[in-house]
């Protein structure tokens, strides 16, 4: 049974935390006895898929949309994310057993973690990153450029990554988590009494048994969904530690140095993987890794199954609200955003274009007025964040209609995209 404890810092994030209180009471006499699955537990628990969107520190709000989606009683079959999204599945998928709460403990870490540790460059490198982050005079950022000039020659970015990757395992060491195989483990408790709602059957969960984390392999310019994919990196994926997915998925260009795999997997069975994906070349010496984010940022078509009506929706949680204005492109730095941005969210907005039933399940947060990379955030700042992800998740289970849902997908709203195994699951 998992144990609870609210620390301080936590504590200013919910249980004094009147706005939460607020929303969370509220919503709870709105929704009773509302459906969002037919898939369900004894407890009374209803069960969805989770995709969630990168987004650096914007993060924090994703746990708050959890806290609330949980707190009312919604636990989560297959996790899925980019960068900070990534971190977010992982952790949860770490947490406990599947009917357990999981965002109390996110919570419990990430409010009492001292984020700029992360910053784990050197003295140039800090200064850097504090001239950007506190919006110096141009020409201090500009001095401040020509004294990290070294650090992106040699390394390719500014802070190793060290830092974040050793936390991320600390985290599943709490958990008595070192490998993908005691993961997936994991992620096996608590299914065996899922039932489909109004019979006597027993949920097949056998499609929703663990994660997808997304990654960018540069050097074969392939999308990676990790851990599905490990095994063309790995020889033994069942022994890597799931931290390094993150680290991989969340490897902001030229901010942290970039992930690398060596030593890859170099048989006819690697080969053959290689093709599936696309790639025609022989199998690389190396690859570089960096942030999912620029392939896929909200890579909400993970889960995604043509031609049927879901037991269980797939909920989608994005940072920021999207398209909804043009954007002003006035200087070279309007231009460098505007063009990065284009890029990461393309595929995703393609799809959800596509597939226009996929709006009813996609909740945007307000999150714009805060930044991204400020890993010295106040904490003011993070509980604003928590609680734009409380009301966004209220706002979002208020409207969405489970059964107005399935009969847009009974009506063939989808259309087709392909799907490409590459593993069995281990049993």
């Amino acid at each position: 049974m998992a144990v609870n404890r609210t620390t301080p810092q936590m504590r200013e994030f919910t249980s004094n935390n009147g706005r939460v209180k607020a929303i969370l009471a509220q919503l709870k006499a709105d929704l009773k006895g509302k459906e969002f699955s037919d898939v369900i537990d004894p407890e009374g628990h209803q069960y969805v898929d989770l995709v969630m969107e990168g987004g650096g520190m914007l993060g924090i709000a994703l746990v708050g949309y959890v806290y609330a989606l949980e707190e009312m009683g919604i636990r989560f079959l297959q996790l899925g994310g980019t960068s900070a999204g990534s971190i977010n599945a992982l952790l949860m998928a770490a947490a406990g057993k599947r009917n357990e709460k999981t965002s109390q403990w996110l919570l419990e870490e990430l409010s009492s973690q001292d984020f700029y540790q992360f910053v784990d460059g050197d003295a140039d490198a800090k200064d850097f990153v504090d001239a950007l982050l506190h919006k110096k005079k141009w020409y201090t950022q500009l001095f401040k450029t020509t004294q990290v000039l070294d650090n992106f020659r040699e390394d390719l970015g500014l802070n190793p990554g060290h830092a974040f990757h050793q936390w991320v395992k600390s985290l599943l060491a709490k958990k008595k988590i070192e490998t993908l195989a005691q993961l997936r483990e994991r992620r096996k408790e608590g299914l065996g009494n899922l039932l489909l709602r109004n019979t006597d059957r027993l949920y097949d969960f056998r499609k929703a048994e663990f994660l997808a984390l997304i990654a960018a392999d540069v050097t074969t310019q392939t999308k990676v969904v990790f851990p599905e994919m490990a095994n063309m990196y790995w020889a033994n994926p069942e022994e890597i530690n799931p931290a390094d997915f993150v680290r991989a998925s969340m490897s902001i260009p030229l901010f942290f140095h970039p992930y690398k795999v060596k030593n890859l997997p170099y048989d006819d069975e690697a080969f053959a993987r290689w093709r599936q994906v696309g790639y025609t070349g022989n199998v690389p010496d190396e690859v570089v890794f960096v942030d999912g984010g620029i392939m896929s940022n909200f890579p909400i078509d993970l889960f995604h199954e043509h031609g049927k009506i879901p037991a269980a929706p797939t909920f989608g949680v994005k940072l920021g609200v999207d398209r909804q204005s043009p954007r002003t492109v006035h200087k070279i730095t309007d231009l460098v955003v505007a063009i990065f941005d284009a890029a990461r969210q393309v595929h995703d907005f393609d799809f959800i274009l596509r597939n226009p039933d996929y709006k009813h399940l996609v909740q945007c947060l307000p999150t714009d007025e805060l930044n991204w990379l400020d890993f010295n955030m106040s904490t003011a700042d993070k509980v604003k964040l928590f609680e734009i992800g409380v009301q966004g998740a209220a706002d979002f289970l208020r409207t969405f209609n489970w059964k107005k849902y399935k009969q847009i997908r009974g009506k063939g709203a989808t259309s087709a995209l392909p799907s490409f195994p590459l593993a069995p699951t281990p049993n």
